[in-house]
């Protein structure tokens, strides 16, 4: 068996994105996470049906991506103690914020390169989570808009995005404040180029606001326009959960979001986050 059949490679109808077979992610060797990485890159967004892995063996996988910006935090709306959380809980706030586009961790100085999301308890309907490709984006953009954005950045800001749905973090809440912090927001560019596939990429979503020397009622709605076009299909997917399913996706070209379900339901899903290259995904405030 070459190294190309260790695992089935089922491209989505999207112009990203794949379903892997005939893999177990807790009994990989090098040879076939070479490929699976090589596989990631191309695809940007790879989905496991079924792997069930162990808190401790979604770790793992996800450090054989490079280091972790954080090991492994849960995304869900319920309690230590299993109880649903209400609609006022913080936690709640930053998951609803959530259903926004965005990239993570475009509002600390370093942007992720990636994460690890795997579910353990879904509702019993909806609560998809989608993933954009911001490369298809950018290419299907057309040359007066490719002039007007290539030397634009924006400033990126969770106290921002948040704001903008009505929430401000309360003191003593059950969120962990990650994401808040006091420092300038960073500045980045709109157009990415990706550091290992130097495809160009729309580097935009909901923490994004106030381009320089632009008014900021013009700002918002182009930045808002990018957004609303580059997230249509060909270039969207949905994942329906199933429990034991994981995903794995690039950040670094990816928009995602999170999308409604009945909050009264549980849904708890783990995710591992990649960290970005310093030298690379780093933004100076």
């Amino acid at each position: 068996m070459t190294v190309a059949e260790i695992f089935k490679t089922e491209p989505l109808d999207a112009t990203f994105g794949a379903v892997i077979t005939d893999i177990k992610l807790a009994e990989l060797d090098a040879a076939t996470f070479t490929k699976l990485y090589e596989t990631w890159l191309e695809y940007a967004l790879l989905i496991f049906p079924g792997q069930h892995l162990s808190n401790d063996n979604q770790t793992t996988f996800a450090k054989r991506f490079g280091e972790l910006e954080f090991d492994l935090a849960p995304i869900s709306n319920v309690r230590k103690d299993g109880t649903v959380r209400d609609a006022d809980d913080d936690v709640v706030k930053i998951l609803k914020g959530n259903m926004g586009w965005h990239m993570d961790s475009t509002y600390m100085p370093v942007q992720a390169k990636g994460a690890v999301f795997s579910a353990h308890t879904v509702p019993k309907t909806r609560g998809e989570t989608g993933w954009a490709d911001m490369r298809a984006a950018y290419e299907q953009l057309d040359n007066e808009v490719k002039n007007r954005i290539a030397n634009l950045s924006a400033y990126h800001s969770l106290y921002y995005s948040q704001a903008k749905m009505g929430h401000k973090p309360k003191e003593g809440s059950d969120y962990s404040g990650y994401g808040f912090f006091n420092q300038d927001p960073p500045l980045r560019p709109l157009v990415k180029v990706h550091p290992e596939t130097n495809r160009p990429s729309l580097a935009i979503g909901r923490h994004a606001y106030g381009i320089p020397g632009m008014d900021p009622d013009e700002s918002e709605q182009l930045l808002q326009k990018l957004v609303d076009d580059a997230c249509q299909a060909p270039r969207t997917y949905h994942h329906s959960w199933k429990t034991g399913d994981v995903v794995v996706w690039d950040n670094r070209c990816l928009l995602h979001q999170a999308t409604p379900w009945d909050m009264k339901e549980p849904r708890i899903m783990y995710h591992a986050r990649i960290a970005g290259d310093a030298e690379t995904e780093f933004a100076a405030p």
